[in-house]
């Protein structure tokens, strides 16, 4: 006979599995406006650089913020461009350097994503009542922030570039992805 799993296992593995569905449920919503969770990570740093008096950032900066290479961060800026929603303006104090800004396209699928996201959170947590709720997030942050000062190496790209950040995220962190600012 097995032995009981420990607690803490079984809701690592809650965790994970509630995670997992809310991805799954945001990216599935997002799939129809072509947008991939890199991209709509990418897209929402810069918004909120937008709106803290409309700072542009350069591609190391982003890649910084969503904790993954700066040749991957190339190749998701690459898309956006692409797609219209991101612009690459030259920045006015150092002619070398290029800073990424939203285009109003840009802006329309960044609040697109913040619907989705809304109308996924609400699917998920929908039977859970407001005090549940509120317990659970502050639950969970407390348990990040623990982590986050016990292992602050966790909090940095991974050292073969692929990005990985092993802490939980919270609620602006993009379409159910990892913290990007």
């Amino acid at each position: 006979m097995s032995s009981p799993v420990p607690t803490e296992v079984e809701l690592a593995d809650a965790v994970t599995r509630a995670a997992k569905r809310i991805r799954r449920g945001t990216f599935h919503q997002l799939a129809p406006f072509g947008i991939n969770p890199s991209q709509g990570r990418a897209l929402e740093v810069l918004a909120r650089g937008a709106q803290r008096g409309g700072q542009m950032i350069r591609l190391n900066q982003l890649a910084e913020r969503l904790r993954i290479a700066p040749r991957s961060v190339t190749t998701v800026v690459d898309a956006l461009e692409a797609a219209g929603l991101v612009a690459r303006v030259q920045d006015p104090e150092d002619r070398r350097a290029i800073l990424l800004r939203l285009t109003e396209a840009g802006e329309q699928t960044v609040d697109r994503i913040g619907q989705v996201r809304q109308q996924v959170a609400e699917e998920y947590f929908g039977s859970v009542g407001p005090e549940d709720r509120s317990a659970l997030l502050r639950l969970l942050r407390s348990v990040n922030e623990a982590h986050d000062r016990a292992h602050p190496h966790h909090q940095h790209p991974h050292p073969h570039g692929h990005g990985h950040d092993h802490r939980q995220h919270g609620p602006a962190d993009g379409p159910g992805t990892p913290a990007a600012d």
